[in-house]
């Protein structure tokens, strides 16, 4: 799962058109986002993925997109909860979702409406889903429910797209597996400090009943979220209407609530001063200079920073002279010769799709002097995706 401790922040995010901007083929939000996350938060933090795609689809948005990785993945609606790099499942929460389903009769009831069912991979053991016209969706909506309260089955219907209809057990939905995620942390002692819930549409709605979260409606929001914002009664003073869209209203939302740091790494006109004194160091700010650090590198390959002695000097100053690249095939090379490498390269991916990023950062204090910085390092130039496991044993005397 990742962090194992009491998260500071969680932040619960849908992934189409909530976190990813599908209009956005440079990606800019969730670069942004991503930078923020890796720097500050990913060291005490948990940032969960709640999405309607079903696993397969979910590992092709993976490898479509610069998504950096959740600690806990919730998926087909609220049906599926995931742990970690290993995709673990929480068979507690299958149990609960066993209890009354019956899936065959609700693929029945579907089937004696002549309803489209969707790909096979979206077919899920909690979830049967169909496509249906927006304008014919009240009407199939009222029909199945009248029939599952015929045969007293145990299911839900959520409707949101504009297309996509999902009939799941009564006690699944975003909501009630977040729920139960968040009574599953507070018994174990890990109770988040504050959490964050980010949707677009109306299967995300249920997000933001949830008891103790601020909520963010993003700025692309469907007509359907809208629509149940503004009829839902009670205080909504824990919900925010951002302005930008995707994940950039994700940070919006993280400014108006007043969850520090709010800034991404991509936002600010930083410079990477010299390595400070070991005393200075904390494993966020090793975090932070890891970011910073690949930051530089892109902006040098872009040429989005000058071409001086002085601007390539810093790429080195981030680093100690003796730090250490430790390879996932086992290498140890000195980050300088890679710095070298580069330095004739200046404004080579100049307005060219290309992009870097850092995932999974986790940093280990060896001693007073020295740092273990483990990351995965990403290239992407336009559709070509490229990683390198990397290690950077950093040294600071």
């Amino acid at each position: 799962m990742g962090f194992s401790g009491a998260p500071r922040l969680m932040i619960v995010s849908d992934l189409d058109n909530t976190m990813v901007d599908h209009k956005d083929k440079n990606y800019t939000s969730l670069l942004r986002f991503g930078a923020l996350w890796q720097a500050d938060y990913n060291h005490d933090s948990l940032l969960v993925y709640s999405t309607g795609r079903s696993p397969a689809l979910y590992a092709e948005l993976r490898s479509e997109v610069p998504l950096i990785t959740p600690g806990i993945t919730i998926m087909s609606v609220g049906t599926e909860i995931r742990y970690g790099d290993t995709m673990a499942p929480d068979l507690g929460w299958e149990e609960e979702l066993n209890q009354g389903w019956d899936r065959d009769a609700i693929v029945e009831e579907g089937k004696k409406l002549d309803l489209k069912f969707q790909v096979e991979s979206e077919q899920r053991p909690h979830k049967v889903s169909f496509y249906v016209e927006k304008d014919k969706a009240e009407e199939v909506i009222k029909t199945l429910t009248e029939k599952f309260k015929e045969r007293q089955l145990n299911a839900k219907i959520i409707y949101s797209g504009g297309l996509d209809l999902d009939v799941l057990p009564t006690g699944a939905g975003k909501g009630q597996a977040l729920a139960y995620l968040m009574k599953k942390l507070k018994a174990e002692g890990r109770a988040p400090g504050h959490t964050l819930v980010c949707g677009d549409s109306g299967n995300d709605a249920e997000l933001f009943t949830v008891p103790d979260v601020y909520g963010v409606i993003v700025g692309n929001a469907m007509e359907e979220l809208l629509k149940w914002h503004s009829e839902h009664s009670g205080d909504k003073s824990h919900i925010y209407l951002a302005k930008e869209r995707c994940a950039a209203g994700i940070l919006e939302a993280m400014q108006h609530f007043d969850l520090q740091p709010n800034v991404s790494p991509r936002d600010q006109a930083r410079s990477i001063g010299t390595v400070g004194e070991a005393s200075q160091m904390t494993a966020s700010t090793v975090a932070h200079k890891v970011v910073d650090y690949l930051l530089l590198m892109e902006n040098w390959l872009k040429g989005g920073v000058d071409k001086s002695d002085t601007v390539f000097s810093r790429l080195k100053s981030s680093l100690a002279p003796d730090a250490s690249y430790v390879h996932a095939f086992g290498i140890i090379t000195n980050p300088y010769e890679e710095i070298d490498t580069i330095r004739e390269l200046h404004g080579v991916m100049k307005e060219k799709p290309f992009c870097m990023w850092v995932d999974r950062v986790r940093v280990e204090k060896m001693s007073d002097t020295t740092y273990l910085a483990r990351f995965d390092k990403w290239e992407k130039l336009g559709e070509l995706f490229s990683n390198k496991l990397l290690a950077i044993l950093v040294l600071w005397t």
